[in-house]
């Protein structure tokens, strides 16, 4: 349902708000992007566009945290070549966070805080820029701020490398992570090849993928042509079995003279158990995930005896800006974008998606979902783009993943390194009770 409300205090308060446009609250939230920078430069230009319906564009300081503790940044303070900078500028340019809201029951108090800086700040538009959890944290406070007297229009800008939300085609931030880790797996197999007579003979390249293998599956766009690597990729949608896995790496050595494999973080045995559980929990109550890629290369090193390397793509793969998709940053900023005029029409609890409306030529739209369907919800790989044997992906695979890693956006450079923006990050004064963490 769309609307438009102006929760207050009193009939002078509500005066006072009818006649002045109320503030936007954007943050940045979870594990943060090449490209999600370009999404909040989304929202700021267009919410900059409507005076009428927007006031200030406020910015969390840390994501939500920033909110609970009244840390608001005034984006207006910042200039505009620096807001223009955000479109080539890696991480959280306003800092994310890791933070998920409890229920009501559970902890009545955050929300109450969360309202408390609404109504003091004007603020009636919330956009939240993240990915499963995320979602979760928008739809709570667009139903239980309505609840308290003080609805937000609140939407969801997604937001995640592991292109796992579901109802969009794709997620922004995976596009780029994408083209980076295919890019790496066909120079590193380039090394490897080189010096496989005499040296080392496995690979492995461990990349991010809690429980959807479309980072790894993406890494197949590094060959060009059958025989090349990867040989190996390993997906959580297919059960690791060791000795399968062994006879391929073996086979792959027999014919190439080595063996590139790219192994998702969540890879796990068919009784559902991870390769890589630390036995750690991260603050979204997540298992903590880290270093498949050493235990398969000494798997390798036992049954083969063959010389190996390893590496963990981890933050390099969703830091590296320098060789984002120019689809990634475009659809970042279409969502952000989409995101405030979705707000201004009266939508709330929804999500502006990305629908592929063909891919050879590759033409794609904005659409939206609403965050009951999106909320805690993931979406795996399709068996139909993971090869038959399971160690690889299909042409189909290959279609979906070819136009999402297409163009080069490279960012201004300076004596050899990329220029990134630095914000300011001028807080507005508080006007709230102290926050106790």
């Amino acid at each position: 349902m769309r609307f438009q409300v102006y929760g207050t205090h009193s009939a002078t308060s509500q005066s006072r708000h009818i006649m002045s446009p109320r503030n936007l609250f954007y943050a940045q939230s979870g594990g943060v992007t090449p490209v999600i920078n370009a999404s909040a430069a989304g929202v700021i230009q267009t919410a900059r566009q409507h005076p009428r319906q927007i006031g200030k564009v406020l910015a969390g300081k840390n994501g939500i945290v920033g909110a609970l503790r009244e840390e608001l940044i005034d984006t207006a303070k910042e200039t505009r070549q620096a807001l223009e900078g955000l479109m080539s500028t890696p991480g959280g340019a306003f800092g994310s966070c890791r933070y998920k809201l409890k229920s009501l029951d559970e902890n009545r108090a955050e929300y109450e805080r969360l309202i408390d800086v609404f109504r003091a700040h004007n603020i009636g538009y919330f956009l939240y820029n993240g990915g499963g959890d995320s979602a979760d944290t928008c739809l709570k406070v667009s139903q239980i701020s309505a609840q308290m007297g003080y609805p937000i229009q609140a939407i969801h800008i997604p937001k995640t490398i592991d292109n796992d939300l579901p109802l969009t085609d794709n997620c922004p931030g995976f596009g780029s992570v994408a083209k980076y880790v295919a890019i790496s797996t066909r120079e590193a197999a380039l090394d490897i090849e080189s010096m496989c007579a005499t040296s080392t003979k496995v690979f492995v390249l461990e990349v991010m993928g809690r429980h959807a293998g479309w980072i790894a599956g993406a890494s197949a766009l590094a060959a060009a042509q059958r025989g090349e690597a990867p040989h190996v990729i390993l997906f959580p949608e297919i059960a690791f079995d060791q000795q399968r896995f062994i006879d391929k790496v073996r086979h792959s050595v027999d014919r190439h003279g080595y063996c590139v494999v790219v192994a998702s973080e969540g890879t796990s045995t068919a009784d559902g158990r991870l390769l890589s559980d630390q036995g750690e929990r991260d603050a979204f109550g997540h298992t903590q995930l880290g270093g498949l890629a050493p235990i398969l290369a000494d798997m390798v090193k036992e049954h083969l005896g063959y010389k190996y390397h390893w590496a963990v793509a981890d933050y390099l793969q969703r830091a590296a800006r320098h060789i984002a998709s120019q689809t990634d940053v475009d659809q970042a900023f279409a969502l952000g974008k989409a995101a405030v005029e979705l707000a201004i029409s009266g939508a709330n609890a929804v999500m502006p998606t990305i629908e592929r409306r063909s891919t050879k030529p590759y033409r794609w739209r904005i659409g939206e979902a609403p965050l009951q369907r999106i909320a805690n919800r993931e979406k795996k790989m399709p068996r139909r783009f993971i090869s038959k044997d399971g160690f690889g992906v299909t042409a189909a695979g290959r279609a979906y993943f070819e136009p999402l890693i297409a163009g080069e956006a490279y960012p201004a450079y300076q004596k050899g390194m990329p220029l990134y923006t630095r914000l300011k990050k001028v807080l507005v004064p508080k006007r709230c009770r102290p926050w106790r963490d």
